[in-house]
């Protein structure tokens, strides 16, 4: 076992308020700064900042270099957004030639073997994954059966998700419709929590998406809503396998994405982006809408945000995905490396 892996084992064993003297032991003398004056954080930070400052990332595949060389965002898109009836292969090297790195599959369902083969020969990284279940067997559901067949998905994705070799699985938690606000947050908590063993052993992190599904924000609100419960409901669970995959262009209907951004800070693990106007109340293509596309990457850099940026538009062919791609640039820059974009 290596220094940095035994480190991470012992720190993940004990109370986080006697993380100090076992890092003592290893020979690392500097507490993180968060710790200066006694308070205690999460046993999710403190693990998180232990592994950045031994040089071990929570997740195990497509870490990112040295931040002053490596692009700030990687391009990757959802696997449905590629055109065509060819086969994965061919879908693949449509990606890559529009100029993406990366591709998010539909778990569970996937022909695991199918996409690992196209994924070797064309180069393409599956980066991560999408519930394709979630919008109709909910997780909240009031129906026992429905949300114990949801949760058998969940997991099944989740193991899906390690065999294409990614590691993170988007998930919708629920949705207000399904009971009063009390039972909705409970059946979401109660199925992340049981699946959260299984993340854990397949090492895949589980991120919820801030999406329409009338959960964690008011639908018939205003524009000037905050993303506390967001930050309140990932933060009940401390643990750095539940993050957010934030979509950028979803909540601009109902607060400033730059201050979501803010808000959530490092609980942000990656991102979708798709345009939105507030005028016509209708999603756009990146770029058009009304979305402070500057402030928003003001506030990424803020928060240090360094990772996959996932197209969520309409798609089709090479040219058009071409154009997703000029898009995204001009919206956030994504080829700038850290150094330059600060």
């Amino acid at each position: 076992m290596t220094t940095t892996v035994a480190i991470v084992a012992v720190l993940s064993m004990i109370p986080a308020r006697d993380c100090g003297g076992v890092l003592n032991w290893f020979g690392i003398t500097s507490i993180p700064s968060f710790y200066a004056d006694g308070t205690m954080q999460s046993r999710r930070s403190f693990l998180q900042a232990a592994a950045i400052g031994t040089g071990l990332a929570f997740t195990r595949s497509h870490a990112f270099a040295d931040r002053t060389e490596t692009p700030w965002l990687r391009r990757t898109l959802k696997i449905g957004m590629i055109g065509g009836k060819g086969s994965l292969e061919e879908k693949f090297t449509i990606a890559l030639e529009a100029g993406f790195e990366g591709v998010e599959m539909n778990v569970p369902g996937t022909d695991v073997e199918s996409a690992n083969a196209a994924a070797e020969k064309t180069g393409l990284i599956i980066d991560g994954t999408v519930g394709g279940y979630h919008w109709e067997v909910r997780h909240t559901d009031p129906d026992d059966a429905v949300r114990a067949d949801a949760l058998t998905k969940l997991k099944a994705g989740i193991r899906e998700t390690r065999a294409m070799g990614a590691d993170t699985m988007l998930l919708v938690p629920g949705h207000g419709k399904d009971g009063t606000a009390e039972e909705v947050y409970s059946r979401a908590v109660a199925a992340v929590e049981a699946a959260l063993p299984v993340a854990e052993e397949n090492k895949v992190a589980i991120l919820i998406e801030n999406v329409w599904n009338h959960f964690l924000y008011d639908h018939d609100g205003g524009s000037d809503q905050t993303a506390e419960d967001l930050a309140k409901f990932i933060d009940h669970f401390d643990s750095p396998l539940v993050g957010v995959q934030f979509d950028i262009g979803n909540h601009w209907k109902y607060g400033d994405p730059a201050a979501w951004i803010r808000t959530l800070g490092s609980r942000i693990q990656k991102l979708d982006i798709k345009g939105f106007s507030r005028g016509s109340g209708q999603f756009t293509k990146i770029g058009e809408g009304d979305i402070d596309w500057a402030s928003v990457e003001t506030a990424l850099h803020d928060i240090q945000f360094q990772g996959w940026l996932a197209a969520e538009v309409q798609g089709g062919d090479l040219q058009r995905l071409k154009e997703v791609v000029n898009n995204m640039n001009a919206a956030l820059h994504c080829d700038e490396v850290i150094a330059s974009a600060r």
